[in-house]
């Protein structure tokens, strides 16, 4: 496994050894031990798995707030995303920036979104499947997002016209959004 580290604090691209042959491949999506030989110390608690049957859905920008914040573990399964995290820690020295990535099933990467950065990704191809453990438990109390296209991030997705869920076109400019991150350091 090969982890790096990327110009966000905390945010990690993860490479699993992949095995493969004539039959198909082997990969330990996750390890306890090889992660915490890492330095990656979490313990998940939820497993979650979404679908995205059209190419162009855009989920996201979500987050918890504190005390329910969120490291994810992202990968997808089958397919390929534009994958998008926003560092919203105030004083973070990358505070209001992103770094977008492509995850895929055939690439096999995955992303570790530290606790304090909002995340989305955008489906590439249709039928994406993307998977993803988190270590605190969804809370609807504490769950927030902020606008896909807020243009003081100026995230440049693939897609002009996503297809956004009712809840995703709702969400505020990271100005306006609910934020108890501070940066730590």
């Amino acid at each position: 496994m090969k982890v790096t580290d990327t110009r966000i604090p905390g945010l990690k691209l993860i490479e699993p050894a992949v095995f493969g042959d004539a039959r198909g491949f082997f990969l330990e999506s996750y390890n306890a031990a090889r992660f915490r030989e890492a330095g990656l110390n979490h313990v998940y608690v939820q497993d979650n798995h979404s679908l995205s049957v059209d190419a162009g859905v855009l989920r996201g920008l979500h987050y918890q707030l504190n005390p329910k914040a969120q490291t994810k573990l992202v990968r997808v399964t089958a397919g390929a995303v534009y994958d998008v995290v926003v560092d919203i820690r105030r004083g973070s020295p990358t505070y209001g920036q992103w770094q977008s990535f492509i995850l895929s099933a055939s690439n096999k990467r995955h992303l570790l979104v530290p606790k304090g950065c909002a995340h989305g990704f955008c489906t590439l191809v249709p039928n994406t499947e993307v998977q993803y453990k988190v270590d605190e438990f969804y809370s609807p109390e504490h769950d927030r997002g902020i606008a896909w296209n807020d243009p003081t991030l100026g995230i440049d997705w693939p897609v002009s016209a996503p297809i956004l869920s009712e809840k995703d076109s709702k969400h505020p400019p990271l100005a306006e959004a609910d934020n108890n991150f501070v940066y730590e350091g």
